[in-house]
């Protein structure tokens, strides 16, 4: 696990955007695993203006999301099919088809999720993995308590994700209950993964993941058992960490 402590927010975006154009202009066809919600948007921001720039191409990327909300349609402003259209793919040369994000409203999930897993094998897997880290240690969807063992799934969302989420919702109330995740074992089949972590608020259950036991209660502590895993965070983020 390499860790790279970086001084703020911008730092932490300028850093992973390097590292994944770097990744890009190296494998034209490289396969990513993308993440949502308020901490990959300064990076995406940087990666649209390095294609803008003409320093990149998604021309052949295919991209594979984490997760996506259940009952949520892809024209609704709070799914994840939408934000990543609005963060990222519309900015970009990347062909709509070659995107992946799971169908929250697909009328059978479980089948949703196995042709997920399809799809990703299908392509070789992941080469690069980015992951944010919920308040609870949740990566992707994979709230504590969930085996490690987990492929792509329908997931009960814990209160306090909802509660984190909530702020992109008109009410908690209006926050879904559910979500279609990738597993954490297909998280950890990724060749690679990088985790972007912010704020002081993170710092306790970062301080877990770097040097507590490995633990179901904490999902996030699973990737020190990964071979090849980056953990940018800033200042605040690493400040319990000794």
């Amino acid at each position: 696990m390499q860790i790279i402590k970086v001084k703020d927010y911008e730092e932490m975006s300028k850093k992973a955007s390097d590292i994944l154009s770097d990744k890009l202009k190296g494998k034209p066809k490289l396969v990513l695993g993308l993440a949502t919600g308020s901490t990959p948007e300064g990076l995406y921001k940087l990666l649209i203006e390095q294609y803008k720039n003409n320093e990149i191409s998604f021309k052949q990327a295919k991209t594979f999301n984490l997760d996506e909300y259940v009952g949520l349609d892809r024209q609704d402003s709070n799914s994840y099919y939408y934000y990543m259209n609005n963060q990222l793919f519309k900015h970009i040369d990347i062909p709509l088809e070659q995107t992946n994000i799971p169908n929250g409203i697909a009328t059978d999930s479980d089948k949703e999720c196995s042709d997920y897993e399809k799809l990703i094998k299908e392509q070789g897997g992941i080469d690069i993995q980015l992951l944010g880290m919920g308040l609870n240690g949740h990566i992707g969807f994979n709230e504590p308590g969930t085996p490690f063992t987990s492929r792509t799934h329908v997931v009960t969302l814990d209160e306090s994700t909802r509660q984190a989420n909530a702020r992109f919702f008109d009410s908690l109330d209006d926050v879904p209950t559910n979500a279609i995740t990738m597993g954490i074992e297909t998280i950890m089949d990724s060749k690679e993964i990088v985790m972007l972590v912010s704020g002081e608020a993170k710092a306790s259950t970062l301080q877990q993941v770097i040097q507590g036991e490995v633990t179901k209660d904490v999902p996030a502590t699973i990737l020190q058992r990964h071979p090849n895993v980056t953990i940018i965070a800033d200042e605040a983020a690493l400040s319990k960490v000794r």
